[in-house]
């Protein structure tokens, strides 16, 4: 890619990454909870979540997808669910002990898994297939698979990045977030916070 390509994939990375969503959510409430060594797991499945999810389009799996209404509409559905029952455990966690870890832990694997119920995800995957991975200043490129590597590469890093930026901030309020009513408080707003994603994820 030349640095104009470059230049453009890592501003959309950059903007795509750090912006609020169901991973960062996650990765926010997960540190606040559980610690950030427990959110760790999610933060790393994050990005290989993503690099399957990104080579599958760049394979075509995402054409056939998103051309495939009842398709769609099951990830879609599946990911609002999903969504909706991490909202309603999160509400019901209150106290920063073990005990409660088993409600909001999300595991490696469920990690990898969420990124593939999520329609948005499929069609910005969708994106950078077409935009730097099948094309090349508008033109067919010579090397897809060569730039391919390149784009799940930076969004690997971009991904991990930004949840483990989340996960830091959730893990700094921890002890602050000890006192009182402040945890209930702060996990009924991330609860809200996944419930209003699920909403947005139907309109998409």
């Amino acid at each position: 890619m030349d640095p104009s390509e470059w230049a453009a994939l890592l501003a959309m990375c950059v903007a795509v990454s750090f912006t609020p969503g169901p991973n960062t959510t996650l990765s926010t409430a997960m540190a606040a909870n559980l610690g950030l060594h427990r959110a760790l797991r999610f933060c790393m499945a994050v990005p290989v979540g993503w690099a399957i999810l990104l080579v599958l389009c760049g394979k075509g799996l995402g054409l056939v997808i998103m051309g495939t209404p009842p398709l769609r509409w099951l990830i879609q559905m599946g990911g609002v669910a999903y969504m909706l029952w991490l909202a309603w455990k999160l509400s019901r966690t209150e106290h920063l002990s073990p005990v409660d870890a088993t409600r909001l832990q999300v595991g490696f694997f469920q990690g990898v898994g969420l990124q593939f119920l999520n329609v948005k995800a499929w069609m910005l995957a969708l994106t950078l297939t077409g935009g730097w991975v099948i094309h090349a200043n508008g033109q067919l490129a010579v090397n897809p698979t060569e730039r391919l590597v390149q784009v799940v590469g930076v969004g690997m890093v971009f991904a991990f990045c930004s949840n483990f930026t989340y996960a830091c901030v959730g893990s700094a309020l921890r002890n602050w977030l000890a006192q009182g009513q402040r945890l209930r408080r702060f996990n009924l707003f991330m609860a809200m916070i996944l419930f209003l994603t699920a909403l947005w994820m139907l309109r998409t």
